[in-house]
């Protein structure tokens, strides 16, 4: 029986999700300043099917989001991973795959965002050897904008989108778009194992 996967980092474990992991993602969710850049806090049950939706994902694809938690005391820390996008972006090569990030209040500000997501990127590129990942965000989130920015990632501004998922007229509609190459592939776009 193979080891589920599980990534580790100096101060994180990135790892699938367990029924007890339910209860805190959706106490973060439901949390207005963790959700800020969103259309609005997640519910209950929007919670509970992003964690279904995920776990769909690491069977069906190898990869998702990750619950994140602290090593040194265990604790819930939000969500890091990879995911095939759900949506097409304009002009952007299909299928692309997202790399993201959602921390609780406690665990930001402190570098656990770019942490985990650097791990999560050396995964995407040394196991997955996926060619590139992208990230979104919206236009005035400058504090995930500046993770891309430390991993490396290129802005851009060409592929600016509004995203489908947002009503129209929202304030966060718009988003913008980072990407990254992987460094040992010479392909021109995406690509998902298969």
């Amino acid at each position: 029986m193979t080891q589920p996967l599980q990534l580790e980092t100096p101060r994180l474990t990135l790892r699938r999700w367990q029924e007890a992991d339910r209860e805190p993602f959706a106490e973060m969710n439901s949390d207005p300043v963790v959700m800020h850049y969103f259309e609005a806090p997640f519910t209950r049950q929007q919670s509970d099917e992003a964690i279904d939706r995920y776990l769909a994902a690491f069977d069906r694809d190898g990869f998702s989001f990750f619950a994140a938690t602290l090593r040194d005391t265990g604790a819930f820390a939000g969500t890091i991973g990879l995911q095939i996008m759900r949506f097409a972006i304009p002009n952007l090569s299909q299928p692309a795959v997202e790399i993201g990030w959602r921390l609780t209040q406690s665990a930001q500000g402190k570098g656990l965002a770019t942490e985990g997501a650097q791990t999560v990127v050396d995964f995407a590129f040394n196991q997955l050897r996926l060619n590139e990942v992208v990230a979104i965000t919206a236009l005035p989130n400058r504090a995930s904008r500046h993770v891309m920015e430390k991993l490396g990632m290129t802005h851009r501004p060409e592929l600016d989108f509004d995203h489908p998922r947002v009503p129209a007229g929202h304030q966060y509609q718009r988003h913008t778009l980072y990407s990254l190459r992987n460094p040992n592939s010479s392909e021109v776009s995406c690509s998902v194992p298969s």
